[in-house]
């Protein structure tokens, strides 16, 4: 197959759980210049939920099939003005009931993830920005994954991958993610520790360009344990894991106090900060980019962002949630794609959906 003329790249876009806020934050997201000026978007999701999301904004819009059996067809859907739509269903879904958790919603956001993924192993797209998922309602469907990034690494076959969030200089790898706080010292190990680290200077060097990151790993208690006093963590288990990673040939320093770490890493200190759970590392980064952070899954064969909010059940069918997030993880996967491009030697083909 040739590889594709077009300079922006095609990206699709899931629909998350339809329960939520996703279709809706996809029409508003794709009525703004700046979407356009960077990739085409491709959204992957029910048609006639996205038709039924256009009149309730009461959007100015046209959804547009994208099938793969008529390529001209396919060219002329990404414009400005049209939701270029791929259906992955085999039956029209009209009924959702919004704000409610359900299998039917659950098995429906995961049936877009899998299709995306298809099409971005087979080169048909260049990478995928995934809307918000509720783990319940997956759960609730027979798929037992502790959330995205889980899903992702399995459905892609990917030996070690992870979350790091990036907002406004802060770019962070979390060692652990959702699990009850008083779980997490148990979860820690020496191994998950070296992952997290060599995840953030593997995606730091490898998707950003820096030839050779500096990166901070947070202590776990109070002080980074203030010599033991607080805690064996830092000598038991950070300590060891920094040593191994540098004997790797990574640049990481640590254990820094996670209270003056964070400000450290403002004033440019670090290019990339490791953080040992979720809320150690989500209360700085929200603090300084609320509404702007963007989640990138590093490790992965395939290129994916994420919004970094929720389903919001509330507020879904009001009209009133915030697109940012996810026109910030289209803007960033469209920067990002030149540079996943060039480290997996991959060559874009065609589009056959």
């Amino acid at each position: 197959m040739a590889a594709l003329p077009h300079p922006k790249p095609i990206l699709a876009i899931t629909m998350g759980d339809p329960a939520g806020i996703g279709p809706e934050i996809i029409v508003m997201a794709l009525q703004m210049p700046k979407v356009w000026r960077v990739c085409r978007p491709l959204i992957i999701g029910s048609r006639p939920m996205l038709q039924q999301t256009i009149q309730a904004l009461r959007a100015s819009a046209m959804v547009v099939s994208v099938d793969g059996h008529d390529e001209s067809m396919a060219k002329q859907a990404f414009r400005r003005g049209h939701l270029p739509v791929f259906d992955p269903f085999s039956k029209p879904v009209r009924s959702i009931r919004l704000g409610r958790v359900s299998a039917k919603a659950g098995e429906m956001a995961v049936t877009c993830i899998q299709s995306a993924v298809r099409l971005t192993q087979a080169g048909c797209v260049n990478g995928m920005v995934t809307a918000p998922i509720n783990k319940e309602a997956m759960h609730l469907a027979g798929y037992h994954y502790p959330g995205h990034t889980e899903m992702l690494a399995d459905l892609t076959n990917a030996k070690e991958s992870g979350m790091m969030i990036m907002g406004g200089p802060l770019k962070i790898v979390f060692t652990t993610t959702h699990l009850a706080l008083r779980d997490v010292a148990e979860a820690l190990t020496v191994q998950k520790i070296v992952k997290g680290i060599r995840l953030a200077h593997f995606g730091l060097k490898q998707l950003f360009g820096v030839k050779k990151p500096r990166i901070a790993v947070a202590g776990f208690n109070p002080h980074a344990g203030e010599n033991g006093l607080f805690g064996d963590e830092e000598k038991r288990l950070i300590l060891p894991a920094i040593k191994r990673a540098k004997a790797q040939g990574i640049s990481c320093s640590g254990p820094h106090p996670a209270d003056t770490m964070f400000a450290k890493a403002l004033t440019g200190a670090f290019d990339g900060l490791v953080a040992l759970y979720h809320d150690q590392g989500l209360i700085p980064l929200k603090t300084v980019a609320f509404g702007h952070c963007v989640n990138i899954t590093v490790g992965l064969p395939i290129l994916r962002t994420s919004v970094d909010h929720g389903t919001a059940f509330d507020i879904a069918g009001k009209g009133i949630a915030d697109p940012t997030s996810l026109v910030d993880a289209i803007v960033m996967a469209a920067q990002l794609t030149p540079n996943f491009s060039s480290m997996r030697q991959q060559t874009v083909k065609m589009y056959k959906y």
